[in-house]
């Protein structure tokens, strides 16, 4: 056995004692928290937080982060290509991205790309398994991520610098300013990202070209306390960004794909008596450049904008009773290319019910109807249940129907679009079970999951491509999240690591589904002392099916990649801290697509300043 090898083993042996973060959200009373549904309503379902501490040991992609740190598979183009998600053995259009309790996925594309989101200008993430879609929507099949900027309203005034250099010329540089009183909280950061990323390929004499790639992403969000039972709060967001697609071979034809994002969000947030109620007004736009031949003038572009008015209104009947009901109004207009000038309206409304029980047992219901011009919505809804049968042990249950609706491209693409289309409907149970001892956390959760309807573009009778409802698919798994934290005097070590089982069925051929490995599991190993701190990370991924029919000729290798860091605080408040990170230390040559080759082995040095 080699010492990779032997490492890893021994890894993955510690990561069966340890546990993850809590299913429970807990916010101190000065914060002001952007998702109250997910704080409220998610108790029946398993919720892992990822801190700043976490987000800071990890790329700022949001692919790098969930990666190494979530039982989620990401199937990737390459080093800052395209990233797309499987959570739970469901499809990239599954898996629904929330940003300040907005949905914000690709009305084109019907999916986010998690390489186009940096993680650096959020306070916390969230990773929500399971079903969503009565309170977020289309596509909250699989599980929901949510990026959260959480204001604090406390005499604050701080400025964090931080900029990160490694090797293939990747640069990113990070400024964030946090400044609040008791009446006004502002948060806002920039962050710039970009590489020349011309590495070479493990165990070849050839490099990656044409794989250069830029963003720049400006968060910024201000909170105003207008009494102690009003408060307005303004979130916004922009991102630009450029990629050239990294060439499959020497003679393929250089392309790239440029995007530009923006999203504002302004709330109005009030208390009286026992109603609390949230207005929310959101004005979101995503637009893209694809250049077929970077030699050329020509490019295709698209784009859609959107506006969103929710309003939420919760009654809390008495200390173990409340209830919340939500309306939402959602108006897409979309330009571009192939799908000419497009437009539809969604309204929904859902009804939310909580109820204690006892001090051990809770349950939760809600469900949601949607009308809207382009499709017909089945009702949605969701009920799970809670009980604590000790400090050691707790039992979760949930059950619920979810949906994803058509996209544009789907709809609308000129020649192949079929406006006939059905939202994709599914069913899912899962039963979650929650071991607390001292230090120690685990949460073990077995889930099944029924899928119709889903939408697949196959060739028709005049020999284009065109999206139709074929595939029934059932799924199911297990995961396991785990974690452990200890303090020996000046020594502490914190623990983490994951585990996902998928299996997902096409109904028909009985053949997994393509992209979906059967086994991940990541762990995490964080040693500090005085003002030394050193973390190991391991991310396993099992072999992947690259065709429907999952021919062996097309399988993707199973893959360990391991990143080892350690950084040196140089000043007695955390002011100044340089560290160094070696990614994909064994070298391990891998591929999360065919002929997408990912860097070897590489060095990168970072120099954090907080003041």
């Amino acid at each position: 056995m080699t010492i990779k090898l032997r490492f890893a083993f021994c890894l993955l042996l510690l990561c069966q004692s340890i546990l993850a973060q809590n299913d429970s959200i807990n916010k101190l009373k000065e914060v002001v928290v952007s998702d109250n549904n997910l704080k409220n309503f998610s108790n029946t379902q398993s919720i892992q937080r990822l801190s700043d501490s976490i987000i800071s040991k990890n790329q700022s992609s949001l692919t790098s982060l969930l990666n190494y740190n979530t039982v989620i598979y990401f199937k990737e183009n390459g080093l800052g290509m395209t990233s797309s998600p499987s959570f739970r053995g469901t499809t990239s259009q599954q898996t629904v991205v929330v940003w300040n309790g907005i949905n914000i996925n690709s009305q084109l594309l019907g999916q986010a790309d998690f390489n186009t989101i940096s993680t650096r200008g959020f306070n916390s993430i969230d990773v929500k398994a399971g079903g969503g879609s009565v309170v977020y929507g289309s596509g909250a099949i699989g599980g929901t991520i949510h990026l959260n900027n959480d204001l604090k309203f406390t005499d604050t005034f701080k400025n964090d610098f931080q900029i990160y250099y490694g090797e293939f010329n990747t640069l990113s540089a990070i400024y964030g300013i946090t400044a609040a009183t008791k009446k006004w909280s502002f948060d806002a950061s920039f962050t710039r990202n970009s590489s020349d990323n011309d590495f070479k390929f493990v165990g070849q004499e050839v490099w990656n070209k044409n794989g250069q790639y830029y963003n720049n992403t400006l968060d910024a969000a201000i909170g105003y306390k207008i009494n102690d039972k009003n408060s307005i709060k303004f979130y916004s967001e922009i991102y630009d960004g450029e990629r050239h697609f990294s060439l499959t071979s020497p003679n393929a034809t250089k392309t790239k794909y440029q995007d530009y994002n923006t999203r504002n969000l302004l709330t109005w947030s009030s208390s009286f008596s026992s109603f609390n109620s949230n207005v929310r007004l959101a004005y979101i736009t995503e637009h893209y450049n694809y250049f077929e031949d970077i030699n050329l003038d020509g490019y295709t572009s698209g784009g859609v904008k959107s506006f969103i008015g929710k309003y939420d209104l919760d009654y809390t009947i008495s200390s173990t009773m409340k209830i919340s009901t939500i309306l939402d109004y959602t108006k897409n207009d979309g330009q571009g290319s192939g799908i000419g000038k497009s437009t539809r309206q969604i309204g929904g409304a859902s009804l939310l019910w909580k109820h204690s029980l006892t001090e051990k047992w809770n349950y939760e219901m809600s469900a949601r109807k949607e009308v809207s011009d382009v499709y017909k919505s089945p009702v949605l809804f969701s009920v799970g249940s809670r009980y604590n049968f000790s400090d050691f042990y707790k039992l979760k249950f949930n059950f619920s129907r979810n949906f994803r609706i058509p996209t544009f491209n789907d709809l609308y693409w000129e020649g192949s679009g079929n406006p006939d289309l059905k939202p994709e409907s599914s069913f899912q149970a899962e039963i979650g079970n929650e071991f607390t001892y001292k230090d120690f956390r685990m949460t073990v959760t077995a889930y099944g999951m029924k899928i119709k309807d889903m939408i697949r573009w196959l060739p028709n009778n005049n020999g284009n491509w065109s999206p139709e409802n074929t595939d029934r698919v059932t799924i199911y798994g297990a995961e396991a999240l785990l974690g452990w934290k200890k303090s020996f005097g000046k020594n502490t070590f914190d623990f983490s690591g994951t585990y996902a089982y998928n299996v997902s069925l096409d109904d028909r051929t009985d053949k997994q589904l393509f992209y979906v490995p059967y086994h991940k599991l990541t762990g995490s190993l964080s040693y500090y002392y005085k003002k030394l701190s050193a973390y190991y990370q391991i991310m396993y991924t099992g072999e992947i099916f690259t065709t429907s029919d999952n021919n062996p000729k097309y399988i993707l290798d199973a893959y360990n990649v391991s990143n080892v860091g350690v950084d040196y605080n140089f000043s007695k408040k955390n002011i100044f801290k340089l560290g160094v990170k070696a990614a994909n230390l064994w070298n391990e040559k891998y591929e999360a697509l065919p002929s997408r080759f990912m860097p070897g082995r590489n060095l990168t040095i970072y120099l954090n300043l907080n003041y």
